[in-house]
């Protein structure tokens, strides 16, 4: 009995002394944690302040009928259902059915709702049977977090991801700056699976991630968007799109995506304005005439002869739209009826001997590497050089009228811009600040790529013959008296690949008469240029059109012409009564929907998304759309009481 209470008193002296901050250092693993205080991941902005990205708590609803005893089960049954159906939708007695063949199968995981905000999951909580709890009423929810596009699916390959698909646009981009950082905090076990922090502070306060401002106008971009959408719907085009870019700073006031589907509709499917890399066509020849004028190799009163609108370069056809040829012609005029001919021979006849000489323009003009943005994804442009082993006696003369070269929308649209900027480069930008907490961390000022891309003269000239393009030249349909406007018009015919089919037969390796890539580039105002802008279209419908001046240039002139009227540019009036005349009773029944004193929920029904947006916002609604493109309903019905604060849901199609 000695040597046991000898044996207990030693083991207790070798715990207390020997292995005690062993067990010490146990018994706190077991019952002490560090528990994981998560940062608030940043928003994003437009520049007037709208919310285009921010995260929301999303919640799976699920049951545990076996939980619940069967008198209360049976006594509240039919109430619960009915508040389901006021919330979810279905029949009161779809819920009761599917309930009761729970109950009878002891469903423990019943599926109830999914992705439900959290207003709705705190009304839920308070439903029969599930305000009881976990343990007695059966309540199960599963919170997530996912980020959420408050003016819907706009612009939404730009604005981007940071998730599980990698990072794409500005979120990708920036997302170590807006992911913050998480705090800690100690917490002392006092129950099963109970905890309770053990200080009254954090160990480890977390940061929020800092918020993103970018450059995005919202009304720009609503204008933009909507603009491409309808015309893409109507030529049944592949894909497209649109740019407007501020001439002074380079900010990106509107970028617009869409992609078509199998069934016909349209979504930013990819940003195709910063990653497509393609031949550009006609718009190219901006950069030919740019050249030759710098180089007072020609004078925009040189004369040209175009002959009859045809000519071969080493058995190759170069060949105008317009049959016959416009003969004789001033180079001023070659740019401004877009002649093939004409280009091509001034680029043959002072480069041939020389083509480095040409190629170095391309390289100042940024033709031959990347802009370099911050977001992922842009395309590689291709400007052959005569020091490649691919060069051969066709390249410079095809790489005058837009062929043999591929550079993306944004390059065609920086390069445009400069023109319009007396001759300063920018580079496009599409953030402005990072803050945290209210605070700018962070500002991003316009980069200047290059100083003077061209003399004074050189410039004032192109400017000139680019809005005679409006005027008397391609894109004189449209002209308009009341507002200026300079561009150029492209069309450039799609080049199909060699590839095998498969049968192993070779197959492409030509030019397609089916497949077209439309485009318009320019600026406005013409005489003080405020926005740049590019529209590039691809694979419309033939039937419907193809021509530069067809499909891309009205939607140029839409978007110049609402962002006139709804933000005037340097006092120019804009009173197209004929050609803009739906446009403008749209605006007018909308200013005065807005002007309104309102004491009922008016009706958004057939308004444009943004249009509605604000409208409720200012009277007192918050806001969530789903879709994109004109309103198809709203949950909070014409005619009833107005509470401000209340939140009204619209769906958009």
């Amino acid at each position: 009995m000695t040597l046991f209470l000898l044996a207990v008193v030693f083991r207790v002296f070798t715990i207390q002394y020997s292995e005690g901050d062993k067990y010490r250092k146990l018994s706190t693993e077991l019952t002490i944690k560090h528990d994981t205080i998560y940062a608030n991941k940043g928003n994003v902005y437009a520049a007037d302040g709208n919310l285009l990205a921010t995260s929301m708590s999303k919640f799976t609803i699920r049951m545990d009928v076996v939980a619940v005893d069967g008198n209360v089960f049976e006594k509240n049954i039919a109430a619960l259902s009915v508040e389901l159906s006021k919330m979810l939708g279905r029949t009161s007695g779809y819920y009761q059915s599917k309930l009761r063949k729970a109950k009878k199968r002891r469903n423990r995981y019943l599926l109830i709702a999914r992705n439900i905000g959290y207003t709705d999951y705190l009304k839920m909580k308070q439903f029969p049977i599930f305000k009881k709890g976990v343990y007695r009423g059966g309540f199960i929810a599963e919170h997530k977090t996912v980020r959420s596009h408050p003016i819907g699916k706009i612009a939404e390959r730009t604005i981007g991801y940071d998730d599980f698909r990698g990072g794409a646009g500005i979120e990708g981009a920036f997302a170590d700056y807006m992911q913050g950082k998480n705090g800690l905090r100690r917490k002392q076990k006092i129950a099963k699976n109970q905890w309770k922090p053990i200080n009254d502070v954090n160990e480890k306060e977390p940061i929020d991630g800092h918020d993103i401002i970018t450059t995005i106008d919202v009304n720009i971009q609503d204008i933009t968007h909507h603009a491409l959408l309808s015309k893409l719907e109507y030529f049944e085009a592949d894909h497209g799109c649109a740019v407007v870019m501020e001439t002074a700073t380079g900010e990106i006031k509107a970028i617009s995506n869409l992609g078509r589907t199998s069934k016909g509709t349209y979504y930013e499917k990819r940003n195709y304005a910063v990653w497509e890399s393609h031949e550009p066509g006609s718009t190219f020849k901006l950069a030919s005439l740019m050249v030759a004028l710098d180089d007072k190799v020609i004078d925009t009163s040189t004369v040209i002869d175009t002959e009859k609108g045809r000519i071969y370069i080493h058995n190759r056809k170069v060949e105008d739209s317009h049959r016959g040829g416009y003969g004789k012609i001033s180079a001023a005029r070659v740019f401004e009826v877009s002649s093939n001919v004409g280009i091509v021979k001034i680029i043959k006849k002072h480069y041939d001997n020389n083509p480095q000489k040409y190629y170095d323009k391309m390289v100042e003009y940024g033709f031959t590497k990347p802009i370099g943005f911050q977001i992922q994804g842009e395309g590689k442009p291709y400007v052959p050089s005569p020091k490649d082993k691919s060069w051969n006696k066709i390249s410079l003369e095809w790489m005058s009228w837009g062929y043999g070269v591929s550079v993306t929308p944004m390059q065609i649209l920086m390069f445009y811009n400069a023109v319009a900027n007396n001759g300063v480069m920018v580079k496009p930008m599409f953030i402005k600040e990072l803050r945290r907490q209210d605070k700018t961390e962070k500002v991003f000022e316009t980069e200047i790529v290059n100083q003077k891309i061209a003399s004074e003269e050189t410039l004032k000239k192109l400017r000139k013959v680019m809005e005679n393009v409006v005027i008397k030249g391609t894109a004189k349909n449209i002209y308009s008296s009341n507002f200026s406007m300079a561009g150029k018009t492209g069309t450039a015919k799609k080049y199909i690949p060699r590839t095998k089919d498969k049968n192993g037969e070779w197959q492409g390796g030509y030019y397609s008469s089916k497949h077209y890539v439309a485009s318009f580039a320019g600026f406005f105002p013409a005489d003080k240029p405020k926005y740049s802008c590019i529209v590039v279209i691809h694979d419309p419908k033939k039937e419907k059109g193809y021509y530069g001046a067809t499909v891309a240039a009205p939607i140029f002139k839409e978007i110049a012409q609402k962002i006139y009227t709804t933000t005037p540019v340097n006092n120019q009036s804009v009173d197209d009564e004929v050609k803009f005349a739906s446009i403008e009773k749209q605006f007018d029944k909308y200013n005065n929907q807005l002007n309104k004193e309102y004491q009922k929920i008016p009706n958004v029904y057939g308004m444009s998304g943004m249009d509605a947006l604000s409208l409720l916002e200012n009277i007192g609604l918050k806001v969530k759309l789903t879709g994109m493109g004109k309103v198809k309903s709203q949950s909070l019905k014409k005619g009833e009481v107005l509470v401000k604060g209340s939140t009204i849901i619209l769906k958009l199609s």
